[in-house]
């Protein structure tokens, strides 16, 4: 949306109610509450149009047709040689101007008519975009069952719609049913929060058989829900349904904007219009953008503007003195101006008058030391350029059909000043297309497939490169595509069923076991060649599905309460059918780095499947399930040492009496609607995912995208500096970092870590107050050490890097010593930042938004001064 997403929290006013509705407005009393004021009478008009919420009409221009001749004035002055120019135009209107009038608007109104009519173009587009967007068309349900196709600004609040798949959300959305039994679908927020990993968004079980043939004529709802607000990540409300009352939360939470993927159908309750729907609380007013060289340019015009009042000055007074001397001694020197009969201009009686008013003569006579053409021809090429760059084929993307498209050409100068760009890794820099290619289960690794890691390491150490790998028959099996889309795994000791003449079969049947069934995926059965595919989150659940199919654990049904698989039997060798009940799920979160699932199996065993990273699963071990503890992190280092993306598997069996007082408190922080919702469900599934057995570890890759090495390598030859922020541990992302040239040979490596002896010293005794003193003291040291370090390593003209981890990082931060680590960061042409959470990729952009903004601004007073 114009003028980006910000954390901006918008309160809303409501509006009055209508008079005449005083029972409806005494309900809305009753129901609602502070924060929770919204109500929505789902599929009933005549009592919802009592509430009078805003229609879906959505604007995002800068202007309106009364407003864009006074809004657009004020920006053109608001640039100093335009004001400039604006005062001496209205000075040549007097007997002082040494020119006519004309010579000085002319120019002034060619100029500013000219970004005028720019800015008009712009704000057109942006114009053209929203009727475009206010005009889509979706289903509404008009009663009877009956749905017919309306424009998006004539929705309301409470009205039921039909989104189809690959369809925008109109509003945002509580998702009622769906095409799927279990009333679940995918969303693409991309457009919200730039993430290209789908969502699963499930709908409540009360609604789940709501469809277009059955329950809509009838259907009859109240939701009581929170105010607009800007946050994109928590709901919070309940929903009224034949006198039960059910929690509503993110889960059923569809917002404008983002897209309804691998879902044929959906259907929703509108609950919250136009602007008062989330992603325009999040959107601002279109901002007067200006570039950093116009903003110099106004600089310079102050100094020019500076020079040329000093000049004017320094000849009035040479004309105040000339002009005074003109009668002396009763001679008349400058004899042709007549000073004896003269206006004010030249009376030697008067000349201090005549001097002040030759200062306003001699600025209209050198006004051309700003030169007004400089910003007529600026606008002119601005003009042109956009012209250029939207026509640009190098800059259409194919794959989603999008060219370039300028929203303003206030700021293409700023194209070529990037000094610093920040990347993510996942998305970013690859694919986000996952590949299952190892695996560690039992303390046995398992996979001989090479990842571009690896290769690009043998070529770095001068070795040969590793292509292919071979199998057990001798024959050579290709590991750099993937016969499979998501499996790219080679190992014949158990591929084809052969895991059963393992030594640890029974561990490899409950690590497949769990790739099976801990996920949110969904099957989707082709009905011409009966072959499974899979609709998952994201792609790493996807690839763990489909290698414990390959592998012999076919996950090919899911209901709501329930998982249906294809088991490969290892006693008769036989694929047989088996059920698991579906009890649990305690979902991934970017806080808990792990998902788990509570199941019951045919035997009528209650079991926790958990998976997440290893920072927070080795932790969850009992002391008889850490068997093959140290030869999983082992492989695990190797695998992030491979560029790979790892996960730990853990499980354990359950008491009924253990399950069911976790089942309580679950459903109950489940069921409610307070602030703290999130955090009462996160507490009570720590309570249970704690004493597991470990299994061993996957590992994934996710491939470089095409070109990135080389595009790295281009931006590093025009001095601009790459920060790349991830998840993934140090190891990762430095192998990564070679892989795609972001480190490159001779290269000189800064890092910072907390894995040190002294920090891990104190971390065995366990004295927390003096591991968080220690802890920010050493990397306090660290940083001062590499900054020591930086001078002489720059006179060596060597390039650096620096690679720091996450919990140095959040120490670095902090405000008596991130001004250190910004230094130190802008002395390097590398930066990777390890291991960082959302927040910290935050902080760390905004730091270096304002030290790179200080730096330059410095930069240019020592140029002015000089």
């Amino acid at each position: 949306m114009a003028g980006g997403i910000t954390k901006k929290l918008h309160l809303r006013r409501f509006r009055p109610f209508k008079p005449g509705k005083e029972s409806i407005q005494s309900e809305h009393s009753l129901i609602g509450g502070p924060g929770f004021s919204r109500v929505v009478y789902c599929n009933n008009k005549e009592s919802q149009e009592a509430l009078t919420y805003g229609n879906n009409y959505v604007r995002s221009t800068k202007y309106t047709l009364a407003s864009f001749f006074p809004k657009s004035l004020f920006e053109q002055f608001r640039r100093a040689a335009n004001t400039y120019f604006l005062i001496i135009a209205i000075l040549t209107f007097t007997p002082l101007s040494p020119s006519s009038p004309v010579s000085a608007v002319l120019p002034l109104a060619l100029v500013v008519v000219a970004a005028m009519v720019k800015e008009a173009i712009e704000d057109w587009r942006r114009k053209m975009q929203d009727i475009e967007v206010n005009n889509r068309k979706v289903e509404v349900h008009r009663g009877e069952g009956v749905f017919d196709n309306a424009k998006w600004m004539n929705l309301q609040v409470g009205d039921i719609v039909r989104v189809e798949k690959d369809e925008f959300f109109p509003a945002d959305l509580i998702l009622l049913s769906s095409s799927y039994e279990e009333a679940i679908c995918y969303v693409e927020t991309m457009n919200l929060d730039g993430e290209t990993n789908l969502k699963l968004k499930q709908a409540l079980d009360a609604t789940s058989k709501l469809h277009k043939d059955s329950g809509f004529q009838n259907f009859k709802a109240v939701i009581k829900s929170e105010d607009p607000n800007a946050n994109l990540y928590s709901y919070i409300g309940s929903l009224q349904l034949e006198e039960q009352q059910y929690p509503l939360t993110p889960q059923q939470l569809l917002l404008r904007e983002s897209k309804l993927r691998n879902t044929d159908f959906i259907y929703g309750v509108v609950i919250f219009t136009g602007h008062d729907t989330k992603v325009m609380q999040n959107s601002t007013a279109p901002p007067s953008k200006r570039s950093k060289i116009e903003r110099r340019m106004d600089k310079i015009v102050y100094f020019l503007f500076f020079i040329l009042v000093l000049i004017s000055f320094i000849g009035s007074i040479f004309f105040g003195i000339s002009t005074r001397e003109d009668l002396e001694n009763g001679t008349m020197k400058r004899w042709y101006l007549r000073p004896d009969d003269t206006t004010i201009f030249y009376d030697p009686s008067r000349a201090p008058v005549a001097a002040i008013l030759s200062f306003l003569t001699f600025l209209m006579l050198y006004s051309y030391v700003i030169p007004i053409s400089l910003y007529i021809t600026l606008e002119i090429v601005k003009l042109i350029q956009c012209t250029f760059i939207n026509q640009d084929l190098h800059m259409y993307y194919e794959e989603t059909d999008k060219p370039a498209r300028t929203r303003t050409s206030n700021l293409n100068e700023e194209l070529g000043q990037v000094d610093t760009i920040l990347s993510d890794k996942t998305g970013t820099l690859t694919c986000n297309s996952m590949e299952f290619i190892k695996c560690s289960i039992a303390g046995t690794a398992y996979g001989r497939g090479v990842t571009e890691v690896e290769r690009a390491l043998s070529r770095r150490e001068g070795l040969p490169s590793a292509k292919e790998v071979t199998n057990g028959e001798g024959q050579v099996e290709n590991s750099t595509t993937a016969a499979i889309k998501g499996f790219n795994f080679f190992d014949e000791r158990i591929t084809h069923g052969n895991w059963v003449n393992e030594p640890h079969a029974d561990v490899i049947q409950k690590f497949l076991l769990l790739l099976a069934i801990c996920h949110t995926a969904v099957p989707e059965v082709d009905e011409e060649t009966g072959r499974i595919s899979y609709e998952a989150e994201s792609p790493d659940e996807a690839a763990f599905v489909i290698a414990a199919r390959e592998l012999g654990f076919e996950f090919y049904e899911r209901t709501q309460s329930s998982i249906l698989l294809h088991e490969l039997d290892p006693v008769s060798g036989w694929k047989v059918q088996r059920s698991y009940k579906l009890l649990n799920i305690l979902e991934f979160s970017s806080s808990r780095k792990r998902m788990s699932v509570i199941v019951r199996n045919m035997e009528g065993k209650l079991l926790i499947l958990c998976k997440g990273a290893d920072s927070v699963m080795f932790e969850r071990l009992t002391k008889n399930g850490r068997e093959f503890e140290e030869q999983t992190q082992e492989h695990i280092n190797d695998y992030a040492n491979a560029g790979l993306r790892t996960l730990v598997l853990a499980y354990r069996e359950l008491d009924e009496e253990e399950y069911n007082k976790f089942n309580e408190e679950f459903t109950e922080a489940k069921n409610s609607v307070s602030a703290d919702h999130e955090e009462m469900m996160e507490e009570v599934a720590e309570k249970i995912e704690k004493d597991l057995i470990l299994l061993g570890a996957t590992a994934v890759e996710d491939k470089l995208q095409n070109g990135v090495p080389e595009c790295i390598d281009k931006l590093a030859q025009a001095g601009i500096k790459i920060w790349v922020l991830t998840g993934d541990k140090m190891e990762t992302a430095i192998n990564i970092g070679f892989a795609c040239c972001l480190l490159r040979q001779g290269m000189k490596q800064i890092v910072i870590s907390s894995e040190t002896p002294k920090i891990k010293a104190l971390e065995k005794v366990g004295d927390n107050s003096a591991i968080a003193v220690a802890f920010k003291a050493n990397v306090l040291q660290q940083i001062l050490e590499a900054k020591e370090s930086l001078t002489t390593l720059r006179k060596s003209s060597k390039a650096l890097a620096l690679i720091i981890d996450g919990k140095s990082l959040s120490c670095a931060l902090e405000d008596d010593v991130k001004g250190l680590f910004l230094e130190l960061a802008l002395g390097c042409a590398s930066v990777i930042c390890c291991r960082c959470s959302p927040k910290q990729k935050a902080l760390v952009t905004r730091l270096i938004k304002v030290g790179i903004g200080n730096t330059i601004q410095q930069l240019v007073m020592e140029q002015t001064m000089l």
